[in-house]
Formats: C-alpha cells, sequence, structure tokens
C-alpha cells in the first residue's frame, strides 16, 4: 500500500512541476509580447518627436523670413509716405 501512495506522490509532484512550468512559459510569453509592443510603440514615438522638431524648425525659419519680408516692406512704406512729415493746419 505504501509503494502505491508513494508513486502516486511522485507524479502528482511531476505533474505539478509540469503545470507550472507551462504557467511559466505562457507568463513569458505574455510578458515578452508586451516588452516587443512596448519597444515599437517607444520606437514610434521618438521618430515622431524628431518629425516634430523638424517641423519646427522649418516652420521658425518660415515665420522668421516672413517676418523680415514685412519688416522691410513696412520700412519702406514708411519712408515713401510723407504724408506723416506734413503737419496739418
Amino acid at each position: 500500500m505504501n509503494e502505491i501512495a508513494n508513486g502516486a506522490m511522485g507524479y502528482t509532484s511531476m505533474g505539478f512541476l509540469v503545470a507550472l512550468a507551462i504557467v511559466g512559459l505562457i507568463a513569458w510569453y505574455f510578458i515578452n509580447r508586451a516588452s516587443v509592443k512596448a519597444t515599437q510603440q517607444v520606437r514610434l514615438l521618438e521618430a515622431l518627436l524628431e518629425e516634430q522638431k523638424r517641423q519646427n524648425a522649418l516652420l521658425r525659419r518660415l515665420t522668421d523670413s516672413v517676418a523680415g519680408k514685412e519688416q522691410a516692406a513696412g520700412s519702406e512704406k514708411e519712408s515713401k509716405d510723407f504724408t506723416r512729415l506734413i503737419p496739418e493746419r
């Protein structure tokens, strides 16, 4: 009788270890999958940040050039406007 009980305990502990290994592999799969997705999202966000930096630099150059043209046009317009020099009577 003791031999049957001892044999059953051996199979039970072996089954428990196999079940634990399967649960561990499943957990590893989902954790690894989540890590890969997070890494991909970080790469995409970094690429988006670089693109936004380039767009901001381009926008800054465009606005500076437009502001420079407006100032130059404004100074030419003011120099040609003689009505400001003649006082009203």
